[in-house]
């Protein structure tokens, strides 16, 4: 749903896409597809069938098909210079739910990173569209590194993010600290890595940060300077929290200041 937010959109259908080992069971996989109804439903949409296979992991998720205005859709290619960059999700889902397979998170860090997980991004998006941004994306396996990127090079313009401003989840700096990483950040580093500009020295672990893989993660909006105020104030009515994380300039590429 993340991706209908995204756009500018609202959620109209889902279907349940499942991967489930047999040895599980079927109470199990009940317990998986109420919790995945009651998500779908609370978000305004409708359980409208789905495909299930047989796997040696558990894997669950949606297809969702939903519904925008044309004329205030939300492209990763509206960005222009001036606007501010917002954050609404911290970053470090892939460290902390990594450092948890591996018995590293506590209690409280990992607590964080699921209540953050279960957070829709609808509240978000419609402060976006308040606002009249023209560009969003949700902040997902590519980590903020990737899709900030993305929505820089479709709209022709530098991104300027400055680290002190960035949100981290309770843990992260300190599971990056040791690098406790899902291998996808690795990936993410080495692709997008070499069009990063550092005009603030990053150790590895910083650097790896920004590109750590997120899932369900937050959306980065691009947020014009006179409709700040609108996203701020639309975000607290919708019980959201965002942080500026930096802003668009004239140029190309990703700068970390």
């Amino acid at each position: 749903m993340s991706d209908v937010w995204a756009m500018g959109g609202e959620p109209a259908l889902a279907l349940n896409l499942v991967a489930f080992p047999p040895q599980l069971s079927a109470a199990t996989l009940a317990e998986v597809l109420r919790g995945g109804a009651e998500v779908v439903r609370s978000a305004g949409a409708v359980i409208a069938g789905g495909h299930s296979i047989q796997d040696k992991e558990p894997k669950y998720g949606l297809c969702v098909v939903g519904f925008g205005e044309a004329g205030r859709l939300l492209t990763k290619g509206g960005a222009r210079p001036d606007d501010g960059l917002w954050l609404t999700k911290p970053l470090g889902t892939g460290t902390v739910t990594t450092a948890l397979k591996r018995g590293l998170a506590t209690e409280g860090e990992v607590a964080a990173a699921v209540d953050s997980m279960k957070t829709l991004n609808r509240g978000a998006a419609r402060a976006a569209r308040a606002a009249g941004a023209k560009a969003a994306t949700d902040v997902t396996g590519f980590g903020l590194l990737g899709h900030a990127l993305e929505m820089a090079e479709a709209s022709g313009v530098r991104f300027r993010l400055d680290w002190d401003a960035l949100p981290f989840l309770p843990g992260a700096a300190r599971l990056a600290a040791d690098m406790v990483f899902p291998g996808g950040a690795f990936g993410n580093l080495e692709h997008f890595g070499p069009r990063l500009s550092r005009t603030r020295a990053l150790s590895d672990a910083e650097a790896t940060l920004l590109a750590d893989p997120q899932t369900s993660g937050g959306l980065l909006a691009s947020v014009p300077a006179a409709g700040e105020r609108t996203f701020l104030a639309t975000l607290e009515l919708e019980g959201g929290r965002a942080w500026r994380i930096g802003e668009v300039a004239e140029g190309s590429g990703i700068e970390v200041r």
